[in-house]
């Protein structure tokens, strides 16, 4: 008995899906089958579970449904089995010209004793949100948690770049996910050329080979891993040639802190700065920089669906970023009728400091999350009298040595005709600019209380000093090495803690956090601990 007719599916936001929903159902045991079809929103399935000795599931984007009362047999999970290609060694099978993916579990003795069946989805339209981006010919890194949509945005860029603007487009397809199971490609990716990957592990091999051998304008590889595909990845670059490719990552900040991955927006490296230009720059000795260009151009985060936040400039972006300057991106809404909105912003002076002050009056400050440093730069304002205030009240903020690496400007309305051009770069870049009506420490004061308003007192809330809190690390290092203790460092917070960690594992030692709350602080344990 076959599948019942559908109608042809779009998306609410009138996209055409290409499914092939009815092959999927088609190797499922007929059971299952006949009470997936009773679903009202089936165009909305996402994946079916079938585990041994459990009821099986289907899962929805917003709900879970058991489609049966008895417990999948093996009979069931042979019953799929028989109907699929062959599993690869990443235990992934798919069905021949379709983008549906079956994923095994296995027992010790390498039988299946489980199975996921996701619904593999074309959606034409997806990306007009970026395509602009894409169309600059420059490189491109997408970050997202899973499901949100990174490998669908791929595989129609692929479509958009080969069929639209005929360029000559390679797909690096390590799963089969971008362009279907079988030997011909899915209509998904349009005119671009497939080259399928024997394993996971080789993937970095055929990257290399797809632009020594077939002459590619652009390449597109999903979920870039490893330190060997990020070398690959990086050659390519290098050889002109324009990637599109997603990464294992949510934010911009964990892809920059990860020890692998980091390399794809350039990597970073630790410096140790003479007495003077610490003094200059107004930093720790030890400061984090960038080692070498990014090899992608952008980066967009898919935060959701129908929400990204795009960064133009990576190299830019990191180095702004390694500063401790706060990073405003470009955000992209997609709305109801398809189209998108874009949210950037406001990076112009105020054009009355009137205004300004009244905003400060009335407490209209963004608000801090827990341990974010801001700096702050003084511009006719008593720089002694603005660190004594940040250092009475504790609020997680210093003096700022240059307009251009500080978050906020704190300034006198006088200045506004002073010093202009030297403050309208910063501005232009997104640092925040606040007036105050008189230099004095209780007006200093007034306007900390003001823009940390939801930061408490210093025994309530620890605010690190991110360089202090490096170099720390550092000296503990080797200290360790040196002696075989162990040594232990101030409270951090959590993100620092982090960085602390990253920084000690690649010394080849061990760490751990301990204690409570604010007073967590990393211990620096010898390798053989």
């Amino acid at each position: 008995m076959g599948v019942k007719a559908r109608k042809k599916p779009t998306s609410k936001l009138g996209e055409e899906i290409i499914d092939d929903l009815p092959l999927l159902l088609e190797v499922l045991p007929p059971h299952l089958r006949e009470t997936l079809e009773k679903e009202p929103d089936l165009e909305e399935l996402v994946e079916v579970v079938e585990d041994l000795g459990r009821q099986p599931e289907a899962r929805f984007f917003d709900r879970v449904v058991y489609l049966d009362d008895l417990e999948v047999t093996r009979q069931d999970l042979d019953y799929v089995t028989s109907r699929i290609g062959a599993f690869t060694a990443d235990n992934r099978a798919g069905i021949e010209r379709t983008l549906h993916r079956i994923s095994a579990l296995r027992n010790r003795r390498q039988e299946i004793i489980g199975l996921t069946c996701r619904v593999g989805r074309a959606v034409t339209g997806t990306v007009d949100i970026i395509r602009d981006v894409i169309e600059t010919g420059e490189s491109l890194l997408l970050l997202g948690p899973p499901g949100v949509g990174k490998t669908t945005l791929l595989r129609e860029a692929a479509r958009v770049l080969a069929d639209d603007l005929g360029k000559r487009v390679v797909v690096v397809d390590t799963s089969n996910e971008i362009a279907g199971d079988g030997d011909v490609p899915h209509p998904g990716i349009g005119r671009a050329r497939r080259m399928q990957v024997l394993s996971p592990e080789l993937q970095h091999r055929v990257m290399i080979e797809a632009v020594e051998n077939h002459m590619p304008e652009v390449i597109l590889i999903d979920e870039i891993g490893t330190l060997e595909e990020c070398l690959a990845a990086r050659t390519i670059a290098e050889r002109g040639v324009q990637l599109i490719a997603t990464a294992h990552g949510i934010t911009l900040d964990n892809l920059i802190m990860n020890p692998t991955l980091s390399d794809l927006l350039g990597g970073i490296q630790a410096v140790t700065l003479s007495d003077e230009e610490a003094r200059r720059r107004g930093t720790q000795k030890t400061v984090l920089e960038r080692k070498a260009p990014p090899t992608f151009d952008n980066l967009v985060e898919i935060q959701h669906r129908d929400r990204l936040a795009i960064y133009h400039d990576s190299a830019g972006v990191v180095d702004r970023f390694l500063a401790g300057t706060r990073l405003h991106p470009e955000v992209r809404i997609r709305g109801v009728n398809g189209k998108f909105q874009i949210q950037e912003v406001s990076r112009d002076v105020p054009q009355d400091l009137e205004q300004g002050a009244k905003a400060i009056a009335q407490g209209e400050f963004g608000f801090r999350i827990k341990g974010e440093t801001v700096r702050i730069y003084p511009t006719g304002v008593s720089r002694t009298r603005l660190e004594k205030a940040i250092r009475e009240l504790g609020v997680p903020a210093r003096v700022g040595d240059q307009p251009m690496t500080a978050d906020v400007i704190l300034s006198l309305k006088a200045q506004r005709k002073r010093q202009p051009k030297k403050l309208q770069q910063a501005l232009h870049d997104g640092v925040e600019f606040y007036i105050i009506k008189s230099n004095t420490l209780i007006q200093i004061k007034n306007f900390l209380r003001g823009y940390f308003r939801n930061v408490r007192h210093p025994e309530d809330e620890f605010a690190p000093d991110f360089g202090f809190a490096i170099q720390e690390a550092e000296d503990a290092v080797i200290r360790v090495q040196r002696n075989g203790a162990p040594s232990e460092l101030s409270p951090q917070s959590p993100y620092v803690r982090r960085l602390q960690h990253e920084l000690i594992h690649g010394h080849g030692l061990y760490s751990e956090s301990r204690g409570k709350e604010h007073l967590r602080g990393v211990v620096v344990f010898p390798r053989e601990i």
